[in-house]
């Protein structure tokens, strides 16, 4: 074997890893809009998280992600500790789907021409084949993301025939039979191989088809790869243990410790089971029998479902002991938002749904607290009182402490999505991260005005507060549309906005002139007369924004609006659209029919 043949060896198992991390990758991108949902739901009780951690990690292809995203939902109160460590065991139990899909190696096809289809052979060039296409031609109406799974499978399924042909080489050297021979001997060798690689690799599932390609030698026995498999398991939760770790709360660092503790009791249980019943004579058809693909396979799920089974009572004791080893964090004040920004967690990124929904709960926040500061500028308006100006200052430092945040993730989860939904997506959050904090800052200048007002004993007349309270009814319907439309980003909703939007400048030019009418009556102070005004123009630009925000969610919803803004308002406001200029009229003459 020359250099040449390694060369040969390492560029199939590049191609094999690049293969996985990009089917892996598409499967969670295009399953992860269901999976906070289904987490919810189904983990109530140990046997139902077990069945999800199965299901979810068989999907996604990555025992790391399922537990490093369950982490995640537990650190944001998604969930709770004790209902996600049964979706922990079943990531072990589904990432061994893996090893049964690669074990197509050992598929015998003579004298069948059917079978042939489901060589890797025929699959692997078959799927880069339809996966291309279906990137160089969109229109054949397969997904974007589909295509890369397919591409992924194929480029996988490559590099392991790849593989498979340099290890024939790499077996006429003896090599292969030495170190297998010698992990044989002692198992400890095995043990701690399996788990550096996939420590090095971050994966269970890469290390164990690498294995898998080696058994084509026909040179491995059960004896030889039992240790190594055992090892492979401790390799990787260590991996995850670590990733779940980073900037996390305890309850998250303890799922990523009873990751650890269920894996160490698997391999206590796997290696005193095994030594004793080949001390027995139990396992003497087995021990020296040449071990291929399947087998690998087989022997992999077997190990992970039998603990699973045995080990699943032992929840509520793994619980107690990272509870132990984990102490909770000293207690501060609560903060009541705290769990939506904790929400905000690099863990998320592999999945942009969930982390899109993170943003899309603090941008809701922050909306909810801008408008209730609105509510809070006109009742200081009528009557101040210094504890509500201190509310409106604590929420006013929220919304710009959640603003930042939010701004902050989406810029970090630019960097890993490409699907033109998910770039819209963001594009909205943007647009409504400056436009909900320029309506907390608006409603914090209002307050400021009845501050000054409270301070320089200025009041507004009996009819100016009458006027200001007809304006506030208004506004309020405006807010109400508003928060429907983001909410569920609800274009019906959007376009009640703008007729009332309209309402809004005209009923403020209106209040300027009857209030320029009570200055030249003396009716009205100039100071107060000063305040008035400017509060007129703070309820202009609130309306202005609520605008903005109904103008976003039609350009995401309708994408071929996204140019043609400008053009769609001035058609709107020069009487083009009859539902338009008939919500205008309604809502005109009931609002000022309240000023009369």
């Amino acid at each position: 074997m020359n250099i040449f043949d390694f060369i040969s060896l390492f560029g199939g198992l590049a191609m094999f890893l690049y293969g996985m991390r990009l089917m892996g990758n598409g499967l969670k991108e295009s399953s992860s809009g269901t999976l906070k949902k289904a987490l919810e739901k189904v983990t109530r009780t140990p046997f139902t998280a077990f069945l999800m951690g199965v299901g979810m990690t068989a999907v996604i292809q990555s025992s790391t992600a399922t537990i490093v995203i369950t982490a995640g939902l537990v650190g944001a109160g998604i969930i709770s500790l004790r209902n996600s460590l049964g979706i922990v065991i079943g990531a072990n139990v589904g990432t061994t789907v893996t090893g049964q899909i690669i074990r197509l190696l050992d598929l015998n096809t003579s004298g069948t021409s059917f079978l042939e289809f489901f060589k890797p052979s025929t699959l692997a060039p078959l799927a880069l084949i339809i996966g291309v296409v279906a990137v160089m031609n969109g229109k054949i109406g397969i997904p974007e993301k589909a295509a890369q799974i397919i591409i992924g499978f194929g480029i996988l399924f490559s590099g392991l025939m790849k593989m498979t042909d340099s290890v024939g080489k790499l077996t006429e050297t003896g090599i292969i039979e030495s170190l297998f021979t010698m992990m044989g001997d002692n198992p400890v060798i095995g043990y701690a191989v399996g788990a550096g690689i996939a420590f090095v690799l971050q994966s269970s599932s890469a290390t164990i088809g690498i294995l898998q390609a080696f058994s084509t030698s026909g040179q491995m026995t059960f004896s030889e790869i039992y240790a190594v498999l055992v090892g492979i398991y401790l390799g990787d939760c260590v991996t995850t243990a670590i990733v779940c770790n980073i900037g996390a709360k305890p309850d998250a660092k303890r799922v990523g410790l009873v990751n650890i503790l269920f894996n160490l009791s698997e391999t206590v249980l796997i290696l005193t089971t095994v030594t004793i019943a080949h001390s027995l004579g139990l396992l003497d058809s087995i021990w020296n029998m040449t071990i291929r693909s399947g087998g690998i396979a087989n022997t992999n799920s077997i190990f992970n479902l039998s603990c699973a089974i045995l080990l699943l009572p032992m929840l509520g004791v793994y619980e107690k002991i990272s509870k132990r080893l984990i102490k909770d964090e000293p207690s501060e004040e609560e903060d009541t938002h705290s769990e939506k920004l904790d929400a905000l967690n690099p863990v998320f990124f592999s999945t942009p749904a969930i982390a899109f929904n993170a943003c899309y709960e603090v941008l809701l926040e922050m909306y909810q607290l801008a408008r209730k500061n609105v509510m809070r500028s006109f009742e200081l308006v009528s009557s101040f009182d210094p504890e509500i100006m201190k509310k409106v200052d604590r929420d006013e430092k929220m919304i710009d402490l959640m603003a930042d945040r939010v701004n902050n993730y989406l810029i970090q989860i630019s960097a890993h999505i490409t699907a033109k939904n998910h770039i819209e997506i963001m594009n909205h959050y943007y647009s409504a991260i400056g436009e909900f904090e320029h309506l907390g800052d608006k409603a914090t200048n209002i307050c400021e005005i009845a501050e000054s007002m409270n301070k320089e004993n200025i009041k507004f007349s009996a009819m100016a507060m009458k006027e200001l309270n007809v304006l506030r009814e208004l506004l309020t319907t405006v807010l109400d549309y508003t928060d429907v439309t983001f909410r569920k980003c609800n274009v019906e909703a959007a376009r009640h906005i703008e007729p009332l939007e309209e309402v809004v400048d005209d009923m403020v030019a209106l209040l300027k002139e009857n209030h320029l009418e009570r200055l030249r009556k003396g009716e009205c102070s100039v100071f107060g007369g000063a305040e008035f005004l400017n509060l007129l123009a703070e309820v202009e630009h609130i309306s202005d924004v609520c605008s903005n925000v109904g103008l976003a969610t039609v350009a995401r919803v309708t994408p071929e609006m996204k140019h043609q803004i400008h053009n769609y308002l001035s058609d709107l406001h020069s009487g083009n659209d009859e539902l338009f200029n008939k919500e205008y009229k309604e809502a005109k003459e009931r609002y000022f029919r309240l000023l009369a």
